[in-house]
């Protein structure tokens, strides 16, 4: 392995990864498995692993799948404390979790808000807090949010998923401000619309996918892989002097 490949290199890492049942989490914790991490499954449903903890033990690495409702604070505390306790560290965090059904502001519920804050910006928080005490003793970390470029843009009938977003964006120059002595890195990556199980319905259809790929530059929405491939260089030691910073993965669309 030459220089420039080993500052890739995550052998020795522990990854935990929130949502990573499918999508994007499911991506990155393959990513980051692929590059030598051992993985932690942050799932809503831990039953959901299945063969995504088979192709993780596959490539010769430890995986731990727990039960991790970010919206419930006692299952990021008990997720968190089983995935160091069966690894012993860890030492990098993909905060993944995120949800955001379309629905226009006027019609906006009060349970609707309350949810997607709770997984959005309070579930983000508090696995960030869990994680980042032990970040704090072992003096080391990588944290990296996953935002979206609605936290930069407005989108009709998004606003609580865009304000959510934009919190993200803002809660991660936080994070890296303050734990910035103890060696933590925080970023935050901002995708425009990736195709995945969750998106599915909305990108199959021709007239929508159309209208999206017009408002961006490059003329194509992304995949997974062009959003894990940016995770990973920032939990490896090729960013160790990037913080703060959130990279946006939009194809163009916000530099307009």
């Amino acid at each position: 392995m030459n220089h420039n490949q080993s500052m890739y290199d995550l052998s020795g890492n522990v990854a935990l990864i929130t949502a990573a049942a499918r999508g994007i989490g499911q991506a990155c914790a393959l990513a980051l498995a692929e590059a030598g991490a051992d993985i932690i499954l942050g799932l809503r449903q831990k039953e959901s692993a299945g063969d995504l903890v088979k192709e993780i033990r596959k490539m010769g690495r430890g995986v731990l799948p727990v039960q991790m409702d970010v919206s419930r604070l006692y299952e990021i505390k008990a997720g968190v404390k089983e995935g160091h306790a069966h690894f012993g560290h860890i030492d990098i965090l993909v905060n993944n979790a995120g949800i955001g059904a379309p629905n226009p502001a006027e019609k906006v519920s009060e349970k609707d808000f309350d949810e997607t804050l709770a997984v959005n910006l309070k579930g983000t928080f508090f696995v960030s807090q869990e994680v980042g005490k032990i970040m704090i003793k072992q003096k080391a970390g990588k944290i990296i949010n996953i935002g979206s470029q609605a936290g930069h843009i407005a989108l009709p009938s998004e606003a609580v998923y865009c304000m959510t977003k934009a919190g993200v964006s803002h809660l991660t120059k936080c994070l890296a401000l303050e734990w910035a002595p103890y060696n933590i890195n925080v970023n935050a990556v901002a995708p425009t619309f990736i195709k995945t199980p969750g998106t599915k319905k909305w990108l199959d259809d021709a007239a929508f996918l159309e209208s999206v790929k017009e408002r961006i530059p490059l003329g194509r929405v992304g995949n997974t892989e062009n959003v894990a491939m940016p995770v990973l260089f920032l939990a490896s030691q090729a960013a160790s002097l990037i913080t703060g910073e959130t990279l946006m993965i939009d194809g163009g669309w916000t530099i307009q």
